[in-house]
């Protein structure tokens, strides 16, 4: 049975989060292994199974002509979080690819902006559609976005 890349980038977390600068070198990796996402530079602060919250910074990278963080900078930073918390706690041999995203937008964001998400993992003994949230928290903790994250499962083909 395949190792999924829950399992890999938990395994990953666990073994260089407690190092010093392991966080850092933590989400070097993760933004090389997912380059897209890496484009917001996200710090992930915590990760276990069935919960995540990943930071991106208030940089001019991620903000739009207004000055807050743009839309998508939030949307890219929920997915991630929904992702890892979900990820992280399917056994080997789950697969799962996001089908939708919607989000929804409650005030400018601004400051650096913290990702959380919990979820219960679901057991996948077929093909199934799960919807994970996760929240968009400015620094005074208030909800600035929620974001709803559908994503297919499945048991892996190889």
């Amino acid at each position: 049975m395949s190792q999924t890349p829950g399992t890999r980038l938990l395994k990953l977390w666990r073994q260089l989060s407690p190092l010093p600068g392991g966080e850092w070198l933590y989400a070097q990796i993760f933004s090389r292994m997912v380059p897209y996402s890496g484009s917001v530079k996200p710090r992930i602060r915590v990760l276990e199974p069935g919960r995540a919250e990943v930071e991106i910074p208030d940089i001019r990278a991620n903000r739009q002509h207004l000055g807050s963080v743009h839309a998508i900078a939030l949307m890219n930073v929920a997915e991630m979080a929904s992702g890892l918390a979900m990820m992280a706690g399917l056994p080997d041999g789950v697969r799962g690819i996001v089908t939708n995203l919607s989000i929804t937008y409650h005030k400018k964001a601004r400051g650096t902006i913290r990702a959380v998400s919990r979820v219960a993992v679901p057991t996948v003994t077929e093909d199934r559609e799960f919807h994970v949230i996760a929240e968009c928290l400015d620094p005074s903790g208030a909800v600035v976005a929620t974001a709803t994250v559908t994503w297919r499962l499945g048991l892996s083909k190889s």
